[in-house]
């Protein structure tokens, strides 16, 4: 009787790992009921606190930050992923009725905004930042965007200097995103104390008026971003530390002591009935590369990876049995490995290890990081698998 393995990745315990077991035991059984399928739940031998935390530093309420500062570094987490992130939110103020005999107020801010020269100070910090030449880009990039234009209709007489700030913020994260971009390091990407001096002289050079949040804005900000700042991480460091370190805490245990991890797959395979078919996935897919290049473990006739890092690892020379230029042992099995164009932690073999790996591309249609783990669910996934179940 064929027994079939299933080999789970990173971050996986007990209650996770018999979801998917279920899941993928059901698809087996589907078409091939005298199939055999058995666990191998190695995440009790992965990352876990020895010593209930210590390592964990904890929020000092003498250091807590006020509700304005932590907004401003909230509002800089939200401008790193969208530049144009709080003239959206001023796009949604009401409308102000406009004037029918002079200028409109968001005709000065834009007249003020597109007509701004540098001054020396100002060129001289945007110089030190490291954005000197990506701000005039930055700036036509921000006075063009819809979110701009459709704050400039919003804008009022009485609340004109509420829209500066919010508008330097704009220009000097898009400046930031175009920097990284053209992958240049630029002081200002990790200076904060620098990022915020350009930003006043900007605001400076754009008006007189006082700096700050303005007033209708400050709320909304708070409101809509606090629950993803860095208070929120702070006041809550245990239970975060708790959910997010299996996962690289799994990558980092198996890449410095994963012989562990190796030895309780072999046992598996020891006690299980052949021929053998492991399933691994993703860091299960690592580990089962390597234990195969150095056993060589004549019951297993087929290894599946899905959704798996070996062949890159590979490439950079960092798979932990085999050497980038080695071959793969004769006594390899076949080796079949399904990956998702979505799915940024898949990767193809057979342009790597030419001849010994099928690659079989399947469409989870979902994005990343949820592709990563789409995959039992997928037809085209069991369609690959069951067609070469011995």
């Amino acid at each position: 009787m064929t027994t079939v393995i299933f080999v789970h990745g990173t971050g996986i315990r007990e209650r996770e790992y018999n979801e998917t077991f279920q899941i993928i035991e059901q698809k087996i059984h589907a078409q091939r009921p005298d199939i055999k399928v058995s666990p191998c739940l190695w995440g009790a031998l992965g990352a876990k606190f020895n010593d209930n935390r210590a390592s964990v530093p904890l929020e000092d309420a003498t250091l807590a930050l006020s509700q304005e500062e932590e907004a401003e570094i909230v509002l800089w987490g939200q401008l790193y992923r969208d530049p144009l992130y709080e003239l959206r939110l001023l796009s949604l103020k009401p409308v102000e009725a406009g004037n029918p005999f002079g200028e409109e107020p968001g005709d000065v801010l834009q007249s003020r905004v597109a007509s701004l020269t540098p001054g020396s100070q100002l060129e001289a910090k945007l110089q030190e930042a490291g954005i000197a030449e990506v701000f005039e880009p930055a700036r036509e990039a921000v006075i063009h965007s819809e979110p701009y234009e459709h704050a400039l209709l919003t804008v009022s007489e009485f609340d004109l200097s509420e829209y500066y700030a919010p508008i330097a913020r704009a220009v000097v994260a898009q400046a930031m995103f175009i920097s990284e971009l053209q992958e240049k390091f630029s002081p200002i990407l990790t200076d904060a104390q620098l990022r915020d001096k350009v930003v006043e002289l900007l605001t400076l050079a754009l008006t007189d008026a006082e700096l700050g949040l303005g007033g209708w804005l400050l709320k909304p900000l708070v409101e809509l971003a606090l629950p993803m700042g860095t208070n929120y991480i702070t006041g809550n460091r245990l239970e975060l530390t708790d959910k997010i370190s299996p996962m690289p805490g799994d990558i980092l245990l198996y890449q410095t002591r994963g012989e562990k991890i190796r030895a309780f797959i072999q046992e598996q395979i020891a006690q299980a009935e052949p021929p053998v078919v492991l399933i691994a996935h993703s860091l299960g897919g690592i580990a089962c590369v390597d234990l195969l290049v150095q056993q060589q473990l004549s019951q297993v006739e087929l290894l599946v990876t899905v959704g798996s890092q070996a062949p890159f690892l590979y490439e950079i020379n960092a798979l932990y049995s085999l050497e980038y230029g080695q071959l793969l042992p004769e006594y390899f099995p076949e080796w079949l490995n399904i990956y998702d164009l979505r799915d940024f932690l898949s990767y193809v073999g057979n342009r790597i290890f030419p001849d010994r790996v099928q690659d079989v591309v399947v469409d989870s249609r979902q994005p990343f990081p949820r592709s990563h783990g789409a995959y039992w669910t997928n037809a085209k996934t069991w369609e690959a698998i069951i067609s070469r179940l011995p």
